[in-house]
């Protein structure tokens, strides 16, 4: 697969838009962290629900329903950002948002379509608002970890679309067929190579820790692009939305962190001490 320059320097021009964007709300403070991540909670929500309608036109989607579980979770995550560092009370907020979620499903129970309106208003939770309270708890840890598992996905994401561009011949799933073994092996390789040096040097944390991290990126960061990428097909589209030239909308370019996320986060809060304080 030959690369494509012109789209290869459009959707660099965009990254580096998108990049200061990024370091901004994860570097600044914990404001601008709580805007980006409810920003993106938001554009990924908003999408989904697209997404869904298309997928399945006769599902009734009222718009107090998605209003409903975007104030529910942006709710959610606000309230555990500040609740910091405890976990069981994020744990608390996210019962209570399943409660009324349940209710939802109750009340349309007079309709056909009650129970599959109700499932995938909780797939929306556990697809993108769980991830979002996940990266908050990642942050409540240590500041650097959401940074650096951001930072292990996206060059996970640049290996393996320039070495599949390069040497890639064998086709990795029929549901990505840009996607090649080689490309993405060379991707997990390169980025597990990249954590091992800067694990060599960090002075928080282990080269393993690091490791694990960029294991988290590299295979749980790939099935959740498959699984967008299957969305995309059952809903007959090329990309979840425009919000950025050459790489889609929100959903593209977040669907490796969604379930990457879930996953680094258990590891961090089984494994890795809370240093948080000591980094601020």
């Amino acid at each position: 697969m030959a690369l494509n320059w012109p789209t290869f320097f459009t959707r660099l021009g965009s990254a580096i838009v998108f990049c200061i964007v990024m370091m901004a709300g994860l570097l600044w403070n914990i404001v601008a962290f709580t805007v980006l991540v409810s920003l993106i909670q938001y554009l990924c929500l908003r999408e989904y629900f697209r997404l869904i309608k298309k997928i399945d036109p006769e599902i009734n989607w009222p718009g107090w329903l998605m209003m409903l579980l975007q104030i529910g979770s942006l709710g959610l995550l606000w309230f555990g950002l500040w609740d910091i560092p405890k976990f069981e009370g994020r744990m608390m907020g996210f019962v209570f948002l399943i409660i009324p979620t349940t209710i939802i499903l109750i009340a349309f129970l007079s309709k056909g379509n009650a129970w599959k309106t109700g499932m995938y208003a909780l797939g929306s939770i556990f697809y993108i608002t769980m991830p979002m309270l996940a990266l908050t708890g990642l942050h409540s840890i240590c500041m650097v970890l959401p940074i650096a598992l951001i930072l292990m996905i996206w060059m996970n994401d640049t290996m393996a679309y320039l070495v599949g561009s390069f040497i890639g011949k064998t086709p990795f799933s029929a549901i990505s067929p840009k996607k090649t073994w080689e490309g993405t092996a060379g991707g997990a390789i390169l980025t597990l190579a990249g954590a091992a040096v800067w694990g060599y040097y960090s002075p928080i944390y282990h080269m393993v820790d690091w490791m694990a991290l960029a294991l988290c990126a590299a295979i749980a960061g790939t099935a959740g692009d498959l699984l967008e990428s299957k969305l995309k097909r059952m809903a007959d589209v090329k990309d979840s939305g425009t919000m950025m030239p050459g790489h889609g909308g929100a959903l593209d370019r977040f669907d490796s962190l969604l379930v990457a996320v879930p996953f680094a986060f258990c590891y961090a809060y089984l494994f890795m001490p809370d240093i948080f304080w000591k980094i601020f």
